[in-house]
């Protein structure tokens, strides 16, 4: 069933109008845009977007929604290089008012019952968690959930907002600077809660495969995991 709605509202393409962009840190930018009131989402979907403003080639890109629909915008956060893509040169050329489409959002990569939940995030993995978070923060859920921020640059993008929701929630928040602490970390999770948790992993491809095989070598099941992975990075 939720196939058939995701594809249905892939066909149903939103106008959205540019509202504002700012640096998050030096290769990371978050872009916001105006929310209609018919749009919504679950936290962790991601959207197709589509740049119309001009003519390039690979015009559409998916992006994790970053926001929840109860901050009234969509929210995406990228990281652009030095030597952007024609679409992320795009995404910086954008103006006050200017029209992007999306189609969505779709996907499976978001909670849907409340058990203990362990979400991993490598990079800019973790903007689908962003909104995931915030979601919990809003809805005041009050279920284990400990979010591990894997980041060898240690750049660690919404810190000062992750920290703030870790703090007036029950949320726990780990910050990580190698595969090898991340392992550790994973260990006193796989620990606590073995089957009885849901595992999500959000993140490059490599980061994403390696860790969901880690879990599954130490008798994680495989419905118990759910993967993200964010391509262009």
């Amino acid at each position: 069933m939720s196939f058939v709605k995701d594809m249905l509202s892939m066909f149903n393409k939103k106008e959205l109008s540019f509202l504002k962009s700012y640096k998050e840190s030096e290769d990371y930018y978050t872009f916001l845009f105006e929310k209609e009131k018919d749009i919504t989402w679950n936290a962790g979907q991601y959207g197709l977007f589509t740049i119309t403003h001009k003519k390039i080639k690979n015009n559409t890109r998916p992006f994790s929604v970053a926001s929840v629909p109860q901050e009234n915008t969509i929210q995406i956060t990228t990281k652009i290089s030095d030597q952007p893509s024609e679409f992320k040169k795009a995404m910086l050329e954008l103006t006050k008012g200017t029209k992007i489409t999306m189609a969505g959002p779709v996907g499976a990569f978001y909670l849907r019952e409340e058990h203990p939940t362990v979400l991993i995030a490598g990079g800019i993995g973790i903007t689908p968690f962003r909104s995931i978070v915030k979601q919990l923060e809003a809805e005041k859920k009050e279920i284990p959930v400990h979010l591990l921020y894997l980041d060898s640059n240690k750049t660690y993008i919404f810190k000062d907002e992750l920290d703030r929701i870790a703090s007036n929630t029950s949320i726990g928040l780990t910050y990580l600077d190698s595969s090898n602490h991340l392992q550790q970390a994973l260990d006193k999770s796989i620990s606590t809660y073995k089957n009885n948790a849901k595992y999500y992993i959000a993140g490059p491809k490599s980061m994403v495969e390696d860790t969901s095989t880690y879990l599954r070598d130490n008798e994680i099941s495989k419905r118990n995991i759910k993967k993200d992975v964010l391509i262009g990075y």
